[in-house]
């Protein structure tokens, strides 16, 4: 303990700081995935894409991230492992977080969409392999993340496909398309919204002492979308909106007007799940270093996050996005397709489904990674040519490289940190 005494108040300031790089990460990478298809579309530019953003993770990760966080993300490593040696866990924490922001720096700088779970999963297994060994890995956890590489966006693209194909049937290849999508789209709205009060409400607000039950949440959603079906149909039947369609033309101009409605709706309600979660990532280490510290070398599965800790990934977020945003939103709203609002409707919702599925049946899984699936099914319903199958083949081997990148750099800057400390 005469190591946490020495260099306590040092330790905390440095894993802010590291803590701030991972939040970062997220933001230049992950965060951008919530926007990316709403950019790509040209239904809103990249400023307002920003603004939208910040807003909505800001709020997401203040108002929604929780009082406590898990010390060690996923359970891939049991916080049991290092009951008398938190140094070595606080040093590892502080490793990780260093990792993971390095590697989202750089997969963004390449315009890759990783993922912020995985990185940082992967870089907890480097420095956990070089302190406790192999034994102290739950390695099961971690075949279901590998499982997710696969599972979770093969899911996405083919909810894509089907909402792609379906407005195409119903809307786009009939005689007069405007009259179709004033029929349809409240019933659009209405599934939209059903499928976002669930979002919100299982993934958003689960830390803030709302505790509905499966009956409840279905109940208040159905609730809603049916308020959300009796808007739409008096909306699309108004003078503005005739106006507004007028102003568009009333071809597929008026229509895709529909779809991008509803597709900002998605990327925000997204946005709000993502950032009530993911930050948690950035600082679930921070908050376990600041515990351990303040308690004389007291290790808890989960703990209490200190007042300022929140706002620091919050804000750690927002500028992320701000600096780097753009790289990654260029590669999913317009590197493997050609995107319109109905088309990123289309992925966005089946994002937001498949988030739902998850949620319920405890799927581990990345937020970024099912948008990229997403995103392929609505391509390939188009055809393979409407594909950018270079890009594809890069996300796909920035995925598989994510666990170990993460590793490798925990392992490296870990032996760093020793040198410097002891």
């Amino acid at each position: 303990m005469e190591f946490l005494n020495q260099y306590g108040t040092i330790l905390v300031i440095v894993t802010a700081v590291l803590g701030f790089l991972m939040a970062f990460g997220i933001g230049a990478n992950d965060v951008s995935n919530a926007m990316g298809t709403s950019v790509g579309s040209g239904t809103i530019t990249i400023k307002q894409a920003i603004l939208i953003a910040m807003v909505f993770e800001v709020a997401g990760a203040y108002l929604a991230g929780g009082e406590v966080a898990d010390t060690i993300k996923s359970g891939i490593i049991e916080p049991a492992q290092f009951t008398h040696r938190p140094d070595t866990l606080v040093l590892g924490m502080m490793s990780s977080l260093c990792a993971s922001g390095v590697w989202l720096i750089v997969a963004t700088k390449m315009g890759w969409p990783v993922s912020g779970t995985h990185t940082i999963i992967g870089a907890v297994i480097g420095f956990a392999l070089v302190t406790v060994g192999a034994d102290a890995i739950q390695w099961d956890a971690l075949g279901g993340i590998v499982g997710s590489w696969f599972i979770t966006p093969l899911i996405a693209g083919i909810v894509a496909y089907l909402i792609f194909i379906n407005s195409q049937k119903l809307i786009f290849n009939r005689s007069n398309p405007f009259k179709q999508a004033k029929k349809y789209g409240p019933m659009y709205m209405g599934i939209t919204i059903f499928i976002l009060v669930i979002v919100t409400v299982s993934k958003g607000l689960k830390h803030v002492g709302l505790h509905l039950n499966t009956v409840e949440t279905l109940g208040i959603s159905l609730a809603l979308a049916l308020v959300a079906v009796v808007i739409g149909f008096f909306y699309f039947r108004s003078k503005s909106f005739a106006m507004k369609a007028r102003a568009e033309g009333r071809g597929f101009a008026g229509v895709e007007k529909i779809f991008s409605i509803l597709m900002l709706l998605t990327a925000c309600a997204m946005a709000f799940a993502h950032g009530s979660n993911d930050v948690a990532n950035a600082i679930g280490p921070l908050a376990a270093v600041e515990s351990i510290v303040r308690s004389g070398g007291l290790i808890e599965g989960k703990t209490a996050i200190a007042p300022w800790i929140l706002p620091l990934g919050a804000v750690g977020m927002m500028v992320g996005l701000a600096v780097m945003g753009k790289a990654v939103m260029a590669t999913v709203g317009s590197g493997i397709t050609e995107l319109t609002p109905s088309r990123g409707f289309a992925a966005q919702f089946a994002c937001a489904v498949t988030v739902v599925i998850a949620s319920g049946t405890g799927l581990p899984i990345s937020t970024t990674q099912t948008l990229v699936g997403a995103v392929l099914g609505v391509g390939f319903a188009r055809g393979i040519a409407a594909l950018n199958l270079g890009v594809i083949r890069n996300i796909v081997i920035s995925w598989v490289i994510t666990l170990p990148a993460g590793a490798v750099l925990s392992i490296i800057i870990y032996y760093i940190l020793s040198a410097i400390f002891y």
